[in-house]
């Protein structure tokens, strides 16, 4: 028997024990054949073939032995087998080809993508097949779902883009390229801002008015059409400071904005009297430019003593003042109230009054504003009744475009929610139903602002305050509020609370919803009657106490009529409520 080779063995020892290991790799092979004993460990074919290559020798080709297979795997081993019945009809047409049958079936079962209904398909291939296979109904059925559930998505994304430039023309701070209803009160005060610099004299005007009223953007037309009349009649053009009081760190910071318009003055005194020296003397003067001088918000400058703002008119009345000064506020009469040294000195400012606006200015501006765009966003009786609402209130045109702006966002929550709710389920093959999401998408008055929206934006404008805060009560103290609207609607002002805790205990009984005691509904009274809802008197037991209402009832009706029952109750007798 050969030595096993150590590190130092020569080289045809090496061999020597390949060889010995081939051998044994034969004997047990043929001891597995045989069944005789149990196999050792088999050596793989590529391992072998690999250490014949080693010895430098031809590789063997005695036939291996037959392995062992598995029940599964011998399926196929029998003559008979589909597998081997198919290669022995076709095998030559196989061979010609080079390729299995195998793999020219897996080339026909090339994976495909599934349908995706909302990804990129040809249509009109799809249309062409169903109407050559006269299937017109099918063809309907198509293009509604096809619309609907593939289009209509992207539609929307479309609307909301232009309902989003709608709003940007809807802004307070977009400036419209006509001001309407506003010519009569525009042509007052240019000319008295021309008789001003043809004749080189100072003047003072008063412009007031309710809020949104067009005052300062009417003022903003009057100073561009000025300076563009001055330039074409040849006078000299005048200086022009716009100031809005408001962001004045303090009310004696205008003289020093005064000031700096003019020529540089000694540091020495204040910037009025800088300014008193000046048009003081005649000499100094002369050669000045006329100062168009406008002063927003002119309500700021009240002070207790009315100083500044009398010093402000009072610069106007110098010999050789150069001021044009134009005051706008709010109050109508504060030249009344607080300039009262001026009308003594006949020096008054002339005033010019902004009225409110009406339904029907209110129409034309929103119109005016909607006209450049080259497609309908509101219904026209919704525009109607922002306006008439607006009119009645206050006439803030700012308010009509607040309402108009969030009647919009209302549509598009309105149009996002139906592609969100769009379901397979509600087109049934050509035909959808009438109140489905899909239906709202291709009707066409789903796509512009209507009543209901502009009726959801008023309330949320116009609704007191109280009603957000008996929306945030808890339910029992609702339940209280319900019982004195009920109680009171009867002719009577007020009740005591042992009597609004019978009509409480009623409407617990209805609503099936467990009472609290006498001594708690009397806590829950004066909880009330801190937040200024109900108005307690006093007594010398908590049930024999006067409640009354201390808030409209239609803010209560208006805040509760989102609750089925509490909606049932103030709207129907016990009798007939629907709970």
């Amino acid at each position: 028997m050969p030595s096993i080779a150590g590190n130092g063995s020569p080289p045809f020892a090496v061999d020597e024990l390949k060889r010995t290991k081939a051998v044994k790799v034969e004997k047990s092979g043929e001891v597995r054949a045989s069944g005789d004993s149990t196999p050792g460990k088999r050596r793989l074919r590529s391992n072998s073939t690999a250490a014949a290559e080693e010895d430098g020798g031809p590789i063997a080709t005695t036939p291996s032995p037959t392995k062992w297979k598995s029940p599964r795997r011998c399926v196929n081993g029998t003559p008979n087998s589909p597998a081997n019945r198919i290669t022995k009809e076709y095998g030559n047409k196989l061979g010609k080809s080079g390729k299995s049958l195998v793999k020219k079936l897996s080339d026909a079962f090339i994976e495909k993508p599934n349908w995706n209904p909302r990804g990129k398909f040809d249509l009109k291939f799809f249309l062409c097949i169903v109407i050559a296979l006269e299937r017109p109904f099918l063809a309907y059925a198509f293009t509604m779902y096809s619309y609907v559930y593939l289009i209509s998505p992207k539609l929307v994304e479309l609307y909301v883009e232009q309902l989003s430039a709608v709003k940007d023309k809807l802004h307070v701070s977009t400036a419209p390229c006509t001001l309407v209803c506003r010519e009569d009160e525009q042509k007052r005060v240019l000319q008295f801002c021309r008789q001003c610099i043809e004749q080189e004299k100072a003047g003072s005007l008063y412009v007031c008015g309710c809020p949104g009223t067009g005052k300062s953007l009417s003022m903003e037309r009057v100073k561009e059409s000025l300076i563009k009349w001055a330039k074409e009649a040849g006078f000299q053009q005048p200086d022009v400071l716009t100031v809005n009081c408001t962001s004045l760190t303090n009310t004696s910071e205008i003289f020093s904005k005064i000031a700096g318009k003019n020529r540089p003055q000694k540091k020495t005194t204040s910037p009025l009297q800088n300014l008193q020296n000046l048009y003081s003397q005649k000499q100094q003067s002369a050669g000045m430019k006329m100062m168009l001088i406008i002063a927003d918000e002119l309500d700021y400058l009240i002070t207790k003593d009315r100083a500044v703002l009398h010093d402000l008119f009072m610069l106007t009345t110098f010999p050789s003042s150069r001021c044009i000064l134009i005051g706008i506020a709010n109050a109508i009469d504060l030249a009344d109230r607080f300039l009262p040294r001026l009308q003594s000195l006949n020096c008054k400012p002339m005033v010019v009054t902004f009225r409110a606006y009406s339904k029907d200015q209110i129409m034309l501006i929103l119109q005016q504003r909607l006209k450049d765009l080259p497609y309908t966003v509101f219904q026209p009786q919704a525009l109607e009744l922002c306006a008439r609402k607006v009119a009645a209130a206050c006439g803030d045109m700012r308010k009509a475009l607040c309402v108009c702006r969030s009647a919009i966002e209302k549509l598009e929550a309105e149009l996002r929610e139906s592609v969100c709710n769009l379901d397979l389920s509600s087109a049934d093959i050509g035909f959808l139903d009438q109140q489905s999401p899909a239906c709202d998408l291709i009707n066409q008055n789903s796509r512009i602002v209507r009543v209901d929206h502009m009726a959801i934006a008023l309330s949320k404008t116009y609704r007191s305050p109280a009603v957000d805060t008996i929306q945030s009560l808890p339910q029992h103290q609702q339940i209280i509020l319900c019982s004195a609207v009920k109680l009171f609607r009867g002719g009577k002002k007020d009740a005591t609370i042992g009597e609004l805790s019978k009509s409480y205990l009623d409407i617990c009984k209805l609503i099936l919803i467990p009472p609290v005691g006498i001594m708690e509904l009397s806590s829950m009274c004066r909880v009330l009657g801190d937040q200024g809802i109900l108005k307690l008197g006093q007594a010398r037991e908590d049930k024999l106490r006067r409640v009354t209402l201390n808030v409209d009832e239609a803010d209560i009706a208006f805040a509760l009529q989102g609750i089925r029952v509490f909606r049932n109750c103030l709207n129907a007798g016990n009798k007939n409520m629907d709970l």
